[in-house]
């Protein structure tokens, strides 16, 4: 058995929880009240899901694609060449002539004679050309000065001779503006901008490093130069930034004094990156904010309009009392407004078959009320017939209303079940011209129990293709319906006289037309429309009750129109007296030709 005092523990230590839940929903509780449902729809967010992505992915490939990194290392690269050569050939004007050797042409001195003597020529070739950092600094000092461009001087030996770092002069008193000292700890905004150069710059840039000593021979650029070949290396530090290095051979009468390398400072053009990175940065802030509007905008356009139908539907679905209405957006000519248009149709037609089938139902029950009644009174007053006469007119009753009960539910199952039928079997090409004669041969041949009648068949052809007459359906339904046109015509028509005409052909609409006309008394013309009804009978004269349970018209009229064609009836009229002297019942078909 469980302990209250530990049931009570356990539901403080849940309420902490559920305050802090609450706690935790109420912003959007008033954030959902504030947007309402378009924001937090599952539509609205695979909208802007899939729009940002793809302003992420854009951006993301201009940050990593563009051109301007790398347009811009080549246009300082040409800039320090341009600058190198400038100031390396008024390093190799600056440097003075130095000659330790005395040339002596050996044939010359073969001639002289005993006691002769020449004087030494100086070569050219032989002059050597030192450079003398104390001439050379201020001369670089003045050239370097409005730039931030590092600048090292290496002799032919690829030591170090000046640093634009370190330049000095004897006897002067220089006075720098020292950058701050350099904090190892970075801010978010330096965190960030290395993380881009990080992320962003290509892998394999080689890393930078001091020379040791001043030992030029680590850079391959400053090697190169000293056999008289410029150069440009692009490396990156160990925070990230990029040094761009160009080696410029400081040249005087074809001889390699030493070498000119120039560098940029670290970070110079990251930063300059950086800042067009910020600007790229800031346009996609707002795309992105124009994006999500239009994102909400286009959602509560396509979300609004989908909640509306959903909900509408599920209203239909819990069936309620009043007929519900489907909102109509049959104005947006897209497949919002299609998909109104389709569910109002499929509303309206299910609401009509709703009523149809609480039609039917009544129809049936009162239908079948009427036999009912009289077999149980048939019944009930058999025992109390006294004559064989009673009893035996009482008997006939019984079964003449057992076999109109049969009929009634007989009529009632195939009309009940022939939309399900109609929709379960697939529709084939049907041979209308065939298929009536047949039928008009089984209805001359069949005559026992039915009334006498002369049947004619008339076929207008207006070509000879044999397709002519040939309709997409179910030959039995269709067959069903020229059934009961022939033998309702022959219920009306004189005991003797009796003719019917079933006249076939093609309108100039292209579909199939059959037409039944009968030399009956016509219907009158209040009843055209409603011989079409369920249960409606208008019998002739002299046709005892309960022949017939009214249902062969109706059932024929729906199995028409559920081919897509029209069933109707009208009166033929007497030219001469303008009396009615028969009734045509006009059955048309859309044909496998029509267009």
């Amino acid at each position: 058995m469980a302990d209250p005092a530990i049931d009570k523990d356990v539901a403080y230590a849940s309420e902490p929880r559920q305050a802090n839940r609450r706690l935790w929903s109420r912003p959007f509780t008033l954030a959902r009240r504030v947007f309402g449902h378009a924001v937090f729809s599952s539509l609205t967010r695979r909208i802007l899901f899939f729009n940002i992505a793809a302003t992420v992915v854009l951006v993301a490939g201009i940050l990593y694609l563009n051109q301007f990194r790398e347009g811009l290392i080549d246009a300082r690269v040409e800039s320090l060449l341009t600058q190198g050569e400038i100031i390396s050939a008024a390093v190799s004007a600056s440097a003075s002539v130095d000659t330790n050797s005395i040339t002596i042409d050996p044939e010359k001195l073969l001639e002289l004679q005993a006691g002769q003597s020449i004087t030494p020529v100086p070569n050219d070739e032989d002059l050597d050309f030192p450079i003398d950092p104390e001439r050379v600094a201020p001369v670089l000092r003045r050239l370097i000065s409005p730039t931030r461009t590092r600048a090292r001087l290496f002799d032919a030996d690829a030591n170090l001779l000046l640093d634009s770092r370190h330049l000095y002069s004897r006897g002067q008193v220089l006075r720098f503006d020292l950058p701050p000292i350099e904090n190892d700890e970075q801010t978010w905004n330096e965190w960030l901008a290395s993380l881009f150069n990080r992320m962003l710059q290509p892998g394999n840039l080689p890393s930078y490093k001091e020379a040791p000593g001043g030992d030029g021979s680590i850079y391959p650029e400053v090697m190169n130069a000293l056999t008289g070949v410029r150069g440009a290396v692009v490396r990156v530090t160990d925070r990230g930034e990029l040094i761009v290095s160009v080696a410029v051979p400081v040249q005087r009468s074809r001889a390699v004094l030493g070498v000119l390398l120039l560098s940029t400072q670290a970070g110079d053009i990251d930063n300059i990156v950086h800042a067009e990175r910020l600007a790229i940065m800031r346009v996609f802030g707002v795309a992105t904010l124009v994006n999500i509007l239009l994102s909400l905008l286009l959602s509560s356009t396509i979300a609004n309009p989908l909640r509306r139908l959903s909900a509408a539907a599920i209203r239909v679905r819990r069936g309620a009392k009043q007929r519900e209405e489907i909102p109509d957006f049959s104005a947006r000519q897209d497949e919002i407004g299609n998909l109104s248009i389709a569910l109002r149709d499929m509303t309206n037609a299910l609401y009509d078959r709703i009523a149809a089938i609480e039609s039917f139902a009544a129809d049936v029950s009162h239908e079948l009320k009427n036999p009912l009644t009289s077999l149980r009174s048939a019944v009930e007053t058999l025992p109390l017939a006294k004559s064989e006469e009673s009893k035996q007119r009482l008997t006939n009753i019984i079964f003449h209303d057992v076999r109109r009960l049969d009929r009634l539910i007989s009529d009632i199952s195939d009309a009940s079940r022939l939309d399900a039928e109609l929709a379960r079997s697939d529709s084939a090409p049907v041979d209308m011209e065939a298929l009536v004669s047949n039928l008009v041969d089984i209805s001359l041949q069949i005559r026992t129990g039915r009334k006498p009648v002369e049947i004619d068949l008339s076929v207008d052809r207006k070509t000879d293709v044999k397709s002519e007459f040939t309709v997409p359906g179910h030959d039995l339904r269709l067959g069903q319906i020229v059934t009961n046109l022939i033998e309702n015509a022959r219920s009306f028509v004189p005991e003797k006289s009796g003719r019917i005409k079933v006249h076939l052909f093609t309108s100039s609409k292209g579909r199939c037309v059959v037409h039944v006309d009968d030399n009956g008394p016509g219907i009158q013309a209040e009843d055209i429309d409603r011989i079409f009804e369920r249960f409606y009978t208008d019998r002739p004269d002299g046709e005892s009750f309960g022949q017939n349970s009214g249902l062969g018209l109706s059932i024929s009229r729906q199995i028409a129109e559920a081919h897509g064609g029209t069933l109707r009836a009208e009166n033929l009229m007497d030219e001469n007296t303008g009396h009615r002297k028969g009734a045509r019942f006009i059955l048309s078909l859309p044909s496998g030709q029509q267009s």
